[in-house]
């Protein structure tokens, strides 16, 4: 405020006289023009004190006012420069929870083999597995790096963010590399006459409901290199391919067009271009992803076939039909060729084994020959590549649990964050809440087969368990009182008809102590339950407490509908109805509902705006007493279209009750679903808008569905986070390939 008022030279001269004034003299040294409408300030010594409706407008210029507007003037000032200082303030600042699908589970390290002249021949004991990298984080998407043998170049997410990273004979950690360009999503990195080709995802695209993926190149042999993007502005390219020369790349390409949902198998095609002039782009097969070179004259790539079955298939770039390479009855994804013409690598999933293993096709004799599970049977196996002179065979998976490296999952752990004043951390479960001081973080397990509800310190050192049985979900900690959290009992995601409760769940703050920390999981925390909601009212859940912890908002389907209802925090509802009151009524899904800290609004999301579709959800808004409601439209949503398209879910507040926090669909997809294990990336971003919709800010971008955040302000213990000894469960790599992908066809 100081700044700007040095700004203005009051020439009030005449005023200090005792003489009447006919005016005062303004003057503006800048050459801005300042509106200032609507202040709403009160004139001082006013008797009417009404607010003043007097718009007055500055420009570059002096201007002169009545004696008696002088003072009201500056009033003008001052108010405009606090509102814009709150403005500059209003960026989203604090803590983030957050929870991720599976990457707190994969452990993935890149390992490779070098290969017999007879495929037969691999077996435990006359093969070696190489590991490139350290056991560091998950480290995924790997290639090698042509002249410098064993060398390999990867995607690892140590840094909270997926960056690239290479391993250098003779050093024993891989070193990052610094691509030229700020994102905090990289991938599918390969390098080629030192020259490294990527995705990254560091444009924002024009318009929503299209990835921010691109593929990039830059100069690996020189420190400082200028970042070309290959990929046409506007056109989203994935998974891309470098000939054996260098001289042409293939991409998995989603065109220019806005993304139609499509997710589980792309709706992409192969375009090849020349690394020397990616203007000349040419479609070579209409539908396929993941392509992979053959010389400089043949592509093989993976699309779903009409059968059912994902299949690898040929084609030459000179033009031609493709061809169906591997057969049905086996997924095959993934391809990688060799250069000799004698292989295709692919990843399989073969009807009765769970597990994906990394096969080789022999191209003449078209006969798979398994790798992988010869080594590891009871490990999943991902997106195999070679090596140059097609001697080495790479692939990433779980590392083991008594590999040398991280063999933790921390409780929390650190997530680059784009906005400077915002901490996020992933936690280890789902549904987070903060205690009301901030000490302490509430939060269910992975809803199957472990504990449901259970207590962390804020900086991830301890942990004790409330409630021991799965099938719980959705944490809400009283704002009013430190001993009680509120969850939802039952099934997640059922139909209206399932039996889900409101629980209250009441303990002794002062149990959670060193001594009964969880070192085993026989450990437990007494507490005592009450049900807030009848039995005889089926599927009630996502409870959100209000400001002053006597009443919750939540999701019922007692009528044959999904609506939200508010009810005693203490009492619950009674048996004739007494204690209860719905919010929301229609024959749609109003569901995930959140009151905001200033105890103003509650945000839900709906589908009501196109009750016939389960697949959209909107963001809305209504006071507690059911008036008011409304539809946030987010910045960037101008059309029905886009609205149509969105899904938000997992809304919560910030801690000023100014912005929105939410998944969102908005970003597409960043990656090829198919190759790796279990996601709903598409709606699992992370962004932040304010109440009103706008100032969108997108918070994560990665191939992860991440979800159910939870945001709280000054908790200092998170600042404290030691990354060194991580305290968390055991490292197993237990996590799921994808559901959809069935061999029962």
């Amino acid at each position: 405020m100081q700044n700007l008022f040095s700004k203005i030279v009051v020439d009030n001269a005449m005023t200090r006289s005792k003489q009447p004034t006919h005016g005062a003299l303004i003057h503006l040294t800048n050459n801005t023009t300042q509106k200032i409408k609507n202040c709403n300030s009160k004139v001082p010594n006013s008797k009417s004190n009404s607010l003043c409706p007097t718009h007055h407008t500055i420009t570059a210029s002096t201007i002169t006012l009545p004696p008696h507007s002088l003072s009201h003037f500056i009033l003008c000032i001052i108010h405009q420069t606090k509102s814009l200082c709150r403005q500059i303030k209003m960026d989203p600042e604090g803590k983030i929870l957050f929870a991720s699908v599976g990457i707190p589970y994969f452990g993935f390290d890149i390992f490779s083999i070098s290969l017999p002249s007879n495929p037969s021949d691999i077996s435990t004991e006359s093969i070696s597995e190489t590991r490139h990298t350290d056991g560091v984080s998950a480290n995924f998407n790997a290639g090698f790096i042509d002249d410098e043998p064993g060398s390999v170049v990867f995607v690892s997410e140590r840094s909270g963010s997926s960056q690239l990273y290479r391993t250098r004979s003779g050093k024993s950690e891989p070193e990052r590399i610094f691509t030229g360009v700020n994102s905090i999503f990289h991938d599918r990195p390969t390098i080629k006459n030192q020259r490294l080709y990527f995705v990254s995802a560091h444009e924002k695209p024009s318009e929503p409901y299209k990835s921010w993926a691109a593929v990039y190149e830059a100069r690996f042999d020189r420190e400082k290199s200028q970042v070309v993007r290959l990929s046409p502005v506007g056109t989203v390219d994935l998974s891309p391919a470098v000939s054996q020369s260098g001289e042409l790349i293939a991409v998995s390409s989603h065109g220019s067009g806005r993304w139609k949902g499509d997710f589980r198998e792309l709706e992409t095609e192969i375009v090849v271009f020349p690394a020397a002039d990616p203007t000349k782009r040419r479609v070579v097969v209409g539908l396929g992803g993941w392509p992979t070179w053959q010389g400089d004259s043949v592509l093989f790539f993976h699309r779903k076939v009409e059968d059912g079955w994902w299949s690898v298939y040929r084609c030459d770039v000179s033009g031609g039909p493709a061809t169906r390479v591997t057969p049905p009855g086996v997924h095959a994804l993934t391809p990688a060729a060799s250069h000799d013409g004698r292989w295709i690598a692919v990843a399989t999933r073969r009807k009765g084994r769970p597990h994906r293993h990394i096969e080789l096709f022999e191209l003449k004799t078209e006969q798979f020959y398994p790798v992988t599970e010869k080594l590891n049977p009871t490990l999943h196996h991902y997106n195999p590549f070679f090596s140059a002179n097609s001697e080495r065979l790479g692939y990433h998976r779980f590392r083991g649990e008594s590999a040398k490296g991280d063999s933790i999952v921390p409780h929390l752990q650190p997530v680059y964050s784009p906005v400077k004043n915002l901490r996020m951390l992933r936690v280890h479960g789902t549904f987070p809440s903060f205690s009301p001081d901030g000490d302490l973080i509430a939060i269910n397990g992975n809803l199957t087969d472990n504990a449901g509800l259970m207590i962390l310190k804020s900086d991830g050192s301890k942990r004790w368990i409330l409630m021991d049985q799965p099938l719980i979900f959705a944490t809400a900690w009283s704002p009013a009182e430190s001993g009680v959290i509120f969850t939802s009992v039952g099934p997640i995601f059922e139909s209206v008809k399932s039996t889900v409760q409101i629980v209250r769940v009441s303990f002794n703050i002062s149990d959670l102590d060193d001594s009964k920390a969880l070192t085993n999981e026989k450990n437990k925390i007494t507490v005592s339950t009450k049900l807030l909601t009848r039995t005889d009212k089926g599927n009630n859940a996502f409870p959100s407490c209000s400001p002053d912890g006597k009443k919750i908002v939540f999701r019922s389907g007692r009528t044959g509908y999904k609506n939200l209802y508010i009810v005693d925090s203490v009492n619950g509802e009674g048996e004739n109805g007494e204690g209860i009151f719905r919010l929301t009524e229609g024959d749609w899904i109003d569901t995930m509902p959140s009151w905001s800290p200033d105890g103003e609004l509650i945000a839900f999301s709906s589908n009501r705006h196109n009750p016939a579709s389960a697949d959209g959800f909107g963001l809305y808004l209504v006071r507690p007493d059911g008036t008011g409601l409304r539809r946030v439209h987010i910045e960037g949503q101008d059309t029905d279209a886009d609205l149509a398209m969105e899904r938000i879910n997992h809304v919560c507040f910030s801690p000023d009750s100014k912005w929105l926090l939410f998944t969102a669909n908005f970003g597409a997809v960043m990656a090829e679903t198919v190759s790796g294990p279990n996601q709903f990336q598409p709606y699992g971003d992370l962004y932040a808008c304010r109440v009103d919709g706008s100032g969108l800010v997108r918070l994560t971008c990665n191939q992860y569905e991440n979800g159910t955040p939870a945001w709280k302000s000054g908790v200092a213990s998170l600042d404290e986070l030691s990354l060194a000894e991580p305290t968390g469960d055991k490292l197993r790599g237990q996590f799921d390939e994808p559901l959809w992908l069935s061999s029962d066809i």
